[in-house]
């Protein structure tokens, strides 16, 4: 079993990397319908829809090409890339609307961002 930096990951908005990335996470969930019927002693589900979204944050920099391409509304194919964009790894790809993008800063800190990503339609599991 292969262990993994956090800082090998990376997220791109089609190809164009998002710079300046400071975390980020994936979540992929499914939600569950009920079948049991009388005389089931434990309740039983079906998986049903799945649903996966994105978020991050960010130093904000405002000449970077792949923060540029964040645009709120619009819908981007996003890439996110755990342990790195080499040859045979793997990585999720899907569609994605741009929920957020927020920007903060405090007197003695840098400039920071925050972004978040909702799925639109199916996540794929990918290899380099």
């Amino acid at each position: 079993m292969a262990n993994h930096l956090g800082r090998e990951g990376l997220i791109k908005i089609s190809s164009t990397t998002i710079g300046e990335l400071r975390n980020y996470s994936l979540s992929h969930s499914s939600d569950t319908v009920e079948d049991s019927v009388i005389g089931d002693t434990y309740r039983t589900r079906q998986g049903s829809m799945k649903t996966w979204s994105a978020s991050g944050d960010l130093y904000w920099d405002e000449a970077d090409s792949g923060q540029l391409l964040i645009t709120i509304g619009s819908t981007v194919t996003l890439n996110l890339y755990p342990e790195g964009a080499s040859s045979s790894d793997v990585y999720y790809s899907g569609s994605a609307i741009v929920t957020k993008f927020d920007v903060s800063a405090s007197f003695d800190g840098l400039v920071e961002g925050s972004i978040a990503f909702e799925g639109n339609g199916a996540l794929s599991t990918l290899t380099v």
